[in-house]
């Protein structure tokens, strides 16, 4: 959520870096939010001045009953039971103004970073840096779902029959490689990243889903429970949640969380991409990275971030390119993202296997997360970052293809043959 003050204060670079993320009616919206928040103000500032006069007034009712002055009592009184009402309208104005406030502020993006490039999509993004080529085998690539099919590992029709499309079932040896690759996640990111590991809970309150941005403007994204409750999209929610409504000390900054699972989407705006295969399902398996730092931290602490989830592609040997998006191409919380896209050689194409994104203040404002400056002084707002660490089915998906060879098996990545009891390859049972 944005700074209000900063938006009354100087509206026209809000309005204007809004423009840059392609936000419909930007100058607009920022002038009905400052609009609204100059009524609410001024609704404070009555209110304010009632209740001054009112507990003047009760100070003079004693004095001049006292005093015995009947009348300057009962004048008195009058003016009091006359407050009594307009404070009452006066509180109703400033919760209904501070309501409107909120929910136009709910459905405004976080602003771009300034060194975010412009563009209105991914056509526009910078590639920052390369990791290996765009390996080509010498016999047809296969893409991953004529692998796993062919190796007996990968079910679509079943798991269509039991729970409609955008579903797979693994089994055997291709299960094994996808908890192989999890497990593999977690330990070097605990281990090596200085990571703690969580288990959060996958369903969440209204609460948590809109700190992070979700709610409102993506419910149709997300999947509801009857109970009000939310399938989480991402462990981002729960994770980040953890800080909540809380004022951290400095020194509990840096926090770094991990967690692996399950994640839940409707892709209501998926209709006709990647039917087919892994790449984009209702429920698949992640490994996020979170970390809420000082707003001093935040730079830095994304770098790093991109860098553990880029050593997870170096330790399994597949080729990757690292991109900054531009201001058109970023998700609603971010003010900058750095997405890693892996090299399919069965698709022969690059596509996103992690999305690193610093939030700033934004997620912290919505949740009211904040810590108290080691030198003292009023508390701040920390800043958030998330990332992917990375998503499994897609790991799966890059695995399977680079590693696939001319008689249809699959070598084992050197570094996951320990949690795959020593196998090397992948053949047809």
């Amino acid at each position: 959520m944005l700074d209000v003050r900063a938006v009354a204060v100087d509206p026209g670079p809000i309005a204007r870096a809004l423009e840059r993320r392609g936000f419909p009616a930007a100058r607009e919206t920022v002038a009905r939010i400052v609009a609204i928040d100059a009524d609410r103000r001024s609704a404070l500032m009555s209110l304010q001045t009632a209740q001054e006069r009112r507990n003047a007034i009760a100070k003079d009712i004693g004095r001049v009953a006292a005093a015995g002055d009947e009348g300057r009592g009962e004048a008195l009184k009058q003016e009091a039971s006359l407050l009594k009402d307009e404070i009452r309208v006066l509180e109703e104005d400033a919760r209904k103004a501070g309501e409107a406030l909120r929910e136009v502020l709910a459905a405004v993006p976080n602003l771009p970073h300034a060194d975010v490039p412009d563009g209105t999509d991914e056509t526009f993004n910078v590639e920052l840096r390369r990791h290996g080529g765009p390996a080509e085998p010498a016999f047809a690539a296969l893409e991953h779902f004529d692998l796993g099919e062919r190796l007996g590992g990968m079910d679509f029709e079943r798991a269509g029959a039991i729970a409609g499309s955008r579903f797979t079932v693994l089994r055997g040896p291709l299960a094994r490689l996808s908890r192989a690759l999890s497990q593999f996640m977690l330990d070097l990111h605990v281990n090596e990243h200085g990571y703690e590991e969580v288990q959060p809970p996958l369903l969440v309150r209204d609460d948590a889903v809109f700190g992070t941005g979700q709610l409102p403007k993506f419910a149709e994204d997300l999947f509801r429970t009857e109970d009000g409750r939310w399938l989480i999209p991402t462990a981002e929610v729960p994770l980040t949640n953890l800080v909540r409504e809380r004022i951290l000390e400095a020194g509990e900054l840096p926090l770094r969380l991990t967690a692996l699972t399950p994640c839940f989407r409707s892709e209501a705006g998926a209709a006709g991409r990647d039917n087919r295969g892994m790449l984009r399902q209702h429920q698949f398996d992640k490994v996020e990275l979170v970390s809420v730092v000082t707003p001093e931290e935040a730079a830095r602490e994304h770098e790093r971030m991109t860098a553990c989830a880029e050593e997870v592609l170096k330790r399994l040997g597949l080729s990757f390119r690292t991109v900054v998006l531009c201001a058109g191409d970023m998700g609603f919380s971010a003010r900058k993202t750095y997405d890693i896209e892996v090299w399919l050689p069965g698709q022969k194409a690059w596509r996103e296997i992690s999305s690193c994104s610093d939030c700033g203040d934004f997620q912290a404002r919505r949740m009211d997360a904040r810590f108290r400056p080691a030198e003292g002084g009023q508390t701040r707002f920390v800043h958030t970052l998330n990332g992917s660490g990375v998503a499994v089915g897609r790991a799966l998906v890059a695995v399977l293809e680079n590693y696939q060879q001319e008689d249809g098996s699959v070598a084992v990545p050197e570094v996951l043959r320990l949690y795959m009891g020593g196998a090397e390859v992948i053949r047809r049972a």
